[in-house]
């Protein structure tokens, strides 16, 4: 396959197996009993505790289902802890006809629902059709990754082409239930993805990086129209699309993961019990500064400063870093984290968390870039 380049523009985009993409009020009670693969489909829900028992969505969606209704897991946690995904597996497996996976929620239930496809997969060789249900801004609906947590606390994984939900389903009446600060924090993650698939060097720059700076300017909008008290449903479901523009076409054949601020989010979420949507509010803005010194990585974020109502200087090393700036005025005018002391991490662990987002030992120069980033957080 072909990779993205800008000079000259060249590239392919491979698209994901996602089927169909419903917006707006009502699109579950709608569109969901057509959405499975059959009548005589049975569909099994993942989901987490809070709304199962906090809210009545999960009820409204067994209610939905009658009698293709297999069974409910509400016990996903966050990071999605391996244990949790151990019971839910052996829950799916133990009915053969189950063949639809529903998850309800965010990224958690999300990525777990597709590891149970993967485990699944291993040991019948059928992928299950998965229909997602996001009530955050998280976008794990969007990718080919299934993250989960290991019992020692780290971050791990699986990647198929397949593990891309089938459907998707944004309703904003599932989305008013998601407590504030959850959709303001996910809402960065939904930022971060934009950011870091627009400068990523494999990423297409038809539809991916095109998609990447109308999500940024709707997520800087419409975040700040959320936080001011615009709570309707157009507001709501104009960041539930943001969150897809983020991340829904970043294609199958992108290489690696998508950028430092994401390997800065695994180094210090899970291990740390920090959620996702909190790293990407400690991690984006900064190393957007530290790309701005890479000509090419800069090039890219400088084109988003029109679509943040600013006009370029034409120096693009000035440009990014003022995006970079605008990125952590955000996080502030959110009244988000933007520094770890409500959290537990000692500084001792500064070593630690830079060898985990960089992959490199001590002393080398990336090595020593991040290690100050990640010391400006304490």
């Amino acid at each position: 396959m072909t990779d993205a380049t800008s000079h000259p523009l060249s590239g392919l985009w491979a698209s994901t197996q996602i089927s169909k993409l419903y917006y707006g009020p009502s699109t579950v009670s709608k569109h969901l009993l057509d959405c499975l693969p059959s009548k005589s489909s049975k569909a099994f829900i993942i989901t987490g505790n809070s709304l199962a028992t906090k809210t009545p969505l999960v009820k409204q969606v067994e209610e939905l289902l009658g009698a293709q209704h297999a069974g409910t897991f509400s016990n996903i946690g966050e990071h999605a802890p391996v244990a949790q995904l151990d019971e839910a597996t052996e829950m799916v497996q133990k009915d053969e006809k189950i063949d639809t996976v529903l998850s309800i929620g965010g990224g958690s239930p999300i990525d777990s629902a597709k590891a149970i496809s993967y485990r699944v997969h291993e040991k019948s060789g059928k992928w299950m059709f998965h229909i997602a249900i996001p009530t955050t801004l998280s976008a794990s609906e969007c990718t080919m990754m299934a993250g989960f947590t290991q019992a020692d606390g780290v971050k791990t994984g699986v990647r198929a082409v397949e593990l891309v939900p089938n459907v998707v389903l944004y309703d904003a009446s599932f989305a008013s239930h998601t407590p504030e600060r959850l959709w303001l924090s996910t809402g960065m993650r939904a930022l971060d993805h934009a950011v870091e698939l627009l400068y990523h060097p494999t990423a297409p720059e038809m539809p991916a990086r095109w998609t990447c700076l109308q999500a940024a300017a709707s997520l800087f909008e419409g975040l700040k129209a959320y936080k001011g008290g615009s709570r309707d449903e157009d507001t709501l479901t104009k960041l539930q699309l943001a969150a897809f523009a983020s991340l829904g076409f970043l294609g199958t054949n992108l290489k690696g993961g998508l950028g430092l601020s994401h390997g800065l989010g695994y180094a210090l979420g899970s291990p740390y019990g920090i959620p996702h949507g909190i790293t990407s509010c400690l991690t984006l803005g900064h190393v957007v500064k530290l790309k701005a010194a890479a000509p090419e990585a800069a090039e890219q974020i400088a084109r988003l400063l029109p679509f943040l109502g600013e006009s370029k200087s034409g120096d693009d090393k000035k440009d990014a870093e003022k995006v970079g700036q605008r990125i952590l005025d955000l996080v502030q005018d959110l009244g988000l984290d933007s520094d770890l002391r409500n959290y537990k991490v000692d500084k001792d662990q500064i070593p630690v968390i830079t060898k985990r987002a960089t992959g490199q030992e001590e002393g080398g120069e990336l090595y020593g870039k991040v290690q100050k980033l990640v010391e400006g957080l304490f």
